[in-house]
């Protein structure tokens, strides 16, 4: 296990506003904590990616909690029920930080939880801490079949 992300990261991020995506994208990039970024801009592109099996696995996923057709709760809620991507670890991004919102993200298995507007420090200490602490935590989401 890596202390930290690579500088070869792969990172899925899943936002609808291009400006955010931006300075997401040139944060990640200048700190060195990723080398490949793929933006999209649903949950739905999101899923279609990962299925896809010509794409790579992303290390980190970097999620918009409020988007159009899919939005960030139903994506995490699907990606931390899927065997094949429970494992990634996800940092919401959203304008709320309201209580539950914050709840809901890491009831749902979110690694972390940063508010916009994006303070870039923050930002980068959250991705610079998905060490092997959060790759731990991020594993074992239970299957809805199990719980009773």
């Amino acid at each position: 296990m890596a202390d930290r992300l690579a500088p070869t990261a792969a990172v899925l991020l899943v936002e609808d506003d291009a400006a955010d995506a931006l300075l997401i994208q040139d944060a990640l990039h200048d700190n060195g904590l990723a080398h490949t970024i793929t933006h999209v801009t649903d949950g739905v592109a999101a899923l279609e990616h990962l299925r896809d099996p010509s794409s790579t696995r992303p290390d980190l996923i970097v999620l918009d909690w409020n988007m159009p057709r899919m939005g960030g709760r139903e994506l995490l809620e699907v990606l931390k029920a899927d065997p094949a991507s429970q494992t990634i670890p996800v940092v919401v991004l959203t304008t709320s930080g309201a209580p539950q919102d914050v709840a809901d993200s890491y009831q749902r298995y979110a690694n972390a939880y940063v508010t916009k507007p994006l303070n870039l420090d923050d930002f980068i200490a959250v991705v610079t801490r998905i060490d092997d602490f959060f790759l731990g935590t991020s594993v074992t989401a239970p299957h809805p079949s199990s719980t009773t």
